[in-house]
């Protein structure tokens, strides 16, 4: 085999992950934030501003998802039994959301069982997410190739305390978007929430970084052994100066900015995560190459995704382009 054939595919996985999170995530976390208001134009400015946008984020989970079906078969067939709860559960509710998310307009003025349902969905996503994050994080039992765990596996206080930990990171990504999108009283009140929620999300990852190495030796010898932590130190301090930068910005008049360091918040501790586990896709035993598919597959599917991979960036870019500006109370798109 090739040996960089699976390298290439963990690349383009983790990068489908990385553009999901970022820009699912904003759009999860502006819904988190709905209780905050009771107001309904606010409401309506703040779905508004990401109306164009949310419907074609899945497309990244997508391709994470059918990636690690079509490259890794076998630790997509580990994955999958060891964390089906958190995974339907978060299906669903993005179904649940999406539902809701076009329900509310057209049940006007009725729509408080949307309001709810679009906030519910939303949240459980961001808190499925991060519950098979720490679950991954922790490790899955394997035994002959195969899930030898319990259902349950993934139920631990580091598994919710990764899901509370994205909750927040989301809902900060969706205030620091509407500080750029939007004007008046929800801008103002998000820069507000932005201030308490970086706080929040700071002190997650503090304990996260320092919770993975105590529980897990394979991550403390990867991060703190002396070669590996002249190499790898600038990445805590940079996620520092990022936060840091996230808050001088929300106190002055800067509205894009604070969206961007947070963009580089969530891109830092998730290769952060990367380096933790590499080259590991199934911790703690399976590697990259153990659960690979056959050459002959990653060649084939990696000319289809050549073609379309930098259309769907091309779309994405296209689309952010032509529906930029701010969102304002009385405009919008429906």
């Amino acid at each position: 085999m090739e040996w960089y054939l699976p390298v290439i595919w963990a690349g383009l996985i983790g990068t489908a992950v990385m553009l999901y999170v970022v820009l699912d995530g904003f759009d999860l976390g502006i819904a988190i934030l709905f209780p905050a208001t009771k107001d309904e134009t606010e409401r309506d400015q703040m779905m508004n501003s990401v109306a164009p946008f949310w419907d074609g984020n899945e497309t990244w989970l997508v391709l994470g998802g059918g990636g690690l079906w079509v490259a890794f078969p076998k630790a997509y067939a580990i994955i999958m039994p060891a964390f089906y709860i958190p995974v339907i559960l978060m299906l669903l509710a993005l179904i649940f959301r999406g539902v809701a998310f076009e329900f509310r307009w057209v049940a006007k003025p009725k729509h408080r069982i949307w309001d709810l349902a679009f906030w519910l969905g939303s949240t459980i996503a961001a808190f499925a997410q991060g519950l098979i994050l720490g679950g991954l994080i922790q490790g899955i039992t394997v035994a002959n190739g195969q899930f030898a765990g319990r259902p349950f596996d993934w139920l631990t206080p580091f598994s919710v305390m990764c899901g509370a930990g994205v909750v927040v990171g989301y809902a900060l990504l969706g205030a620091t978007w509407l500080v750029y999108k939007t004007e008046g009283a929800v801008a103002e009140r998000a820069r507000s929430q932005a201030k308490l929620l970086l706080l929040g999300l700071m002190a997650f990852a503090v304990l996260v970084s320092l919770w993975t190495p105590y529980a897990h030796p394979r991550i403390a010898e990867r991060w703190f052994t002396p070669a590996n932590f002249a190499l790898l130190w600038p990445f805590p301090l940079l996620t520092a100066f990022c936060g840091w930068m996230v808050w001088k910005r929300l106190h002055g008049q800067h509205e894009f900015t604070p969206f961007a360091f947070t963009i580089a918040i969530f891109v830092l501790c998730f290769l952060g995560l990367a380096i933790s586990n590499y080259p590991y896709l199934v911790p703690p035993g399976l590697t990259i190459w153990d659960v690979a598919a056959a050459p002959a597959s990653h060649v084939f599917v990696l000319i289809g995704v050549s073609f379309l991979l930098p259309m769907i960036l091309f779309y994405t870019a296209f689309v952010y382009w032509t529906f930029r500006g701010k969102v304002k109370l009385d405009g919008g798109y429906h």
